[in-house]
């Protein structure tokens, strides 16, 4: 399929204080991407709809618990391997005087998602503190999409017997609503399902057979399929689909967590199937407070299922375009 489809604009790098690092080794097809929250924090939440999540510091985001802010959110390759990439993005913090306060100690507030990627490239080599340090040190406005960062590895459109998974990436996409609130997001897309365009309902990530014939799952799964293609099963954790949703309004951590809920409802706009037992879809939510004034949440909420149903289509595209 020619992609006919423009990507959608902005990306989370225009909430304000939140910027974007990301660092990758192309041969080994891996990466990290890391959001980097003002210095004071962002109030931070998380939601967890995947049966097979690869994670760090989800627990400490959820109401009730004692830290409200986090530093950064890591998202990375390398499957539980990727996890290390954090440590370094603490050390960055550290060096940089931020963290929480803890006596004498400042302790940065990391949390962390990771997917599988170890099939692709070489699975010996996975994000590292190194790579999560190095992807600090060159984190700005704006960010690259498609294969770099945490999804310079990933793939969609497992489901299909003897048909190769197609090249997704990272993507990132913003609104800005009218009272001036700006809703970001961000995701790397590594589904086991396939990937559709959340206007036209058209697939644009799915498996392709030796000779190029794209084959989307979902007649197969329908049952409305005559292809002679059949259907597999990949090994749990092997996929998933992982982002961030950040607003620059304030939000409590409830706020932040429910935001991270429905930001969930993208993903159930764009791919197909979702939430499955092979995948960890995991959304963390970061609000940065520029803003003071009340906003309306059921807005904010609606935005922020659009966006990521932007995001992911945009790590498609640009995919594509690469």
């Amino acid at each position: 399929m020619a992609n006919i489809y423009r990507p959608f604009p902005g990306d989370i790098t225009q909430v304000h204080g939140i910027r974007v690092g990301q660092a990758q080794n192309l041969q080994a097809q891996t990466g990290v991407s890391v959001v980097l929250a003002p210095a004071n924090g962002a109030v931070g939440g998380v939601s967890v709809r995947g049966a097979a999540p690869g994670t760090r510091e989800t627990d400490l985001l959820r109401p009730g618990n004692l830290v409200e802010r986090a530093h950064a959110v890591v998202l990375a390759g390398g499957s539980a391997y990727g996890l290390a990439a954090a440590d370094g993005v603490m050390r960055y913090l550290e060096q940089m005087g931020v963290g929480l306060e803890m006596g004498d100690v400042r302790v940065p507030i990391v949390p962390a998602a990771v997917l599988f990627d170890l099939g692709v490239g070489d699975a010996a080599v996975r994000p590292d503190a190194t790579m999560g340090y190095t992807a600090c040190m060159s984190a700005g406005k704006g960010m690259a999409q498609g294969a770099f960062g945490a999804g310079t590895g990933a793939t969609v459109g497992k489901l299909v017997v003897g048909a190769q998974p197609q090249q997704s990436g990272v993507g990132s996409a913003s609104i800005t609503l009218p009272e001036g609130v700006t809703v970001g997001a961000m995701a790397a897309v590594n589904a086991v399902g396939d990937v559709y365009h959340p206007v036209t309902g058209e697939c644009i990530g799915c498996a392709r057979t030796e000779n190029g014939v794209r084959v989307p799952a979902e007649g197969l799964l329908c049952g409305q399929s005559p292809a002679p293609q059949q259907l597999r099963i990949p090994a749990p954790g092997s996929n998933t689909t992982i982002g961030v949703v950040a607003v620059d309004c304030k939000l409590t951590k409830e706020q932040a967590n429910r935001l991270a809920d429905v930001a969930h409802d993208g993903l159930a706009r764009t791919i197909r199937p979702v939430h499955t037992q092979m995948d960890g879809d995991t959304v963390f939510a970061l609000a940065t407070e520029r803003v003071n004034n009340d906003v309306n949440f059921v807005k904010l909420c609606a935005a922020a299922a659009e966006v990521m149903a932007r995001a992911i289509t945009n790590a498609i595209l640009f995919a594509q375009d690469a």
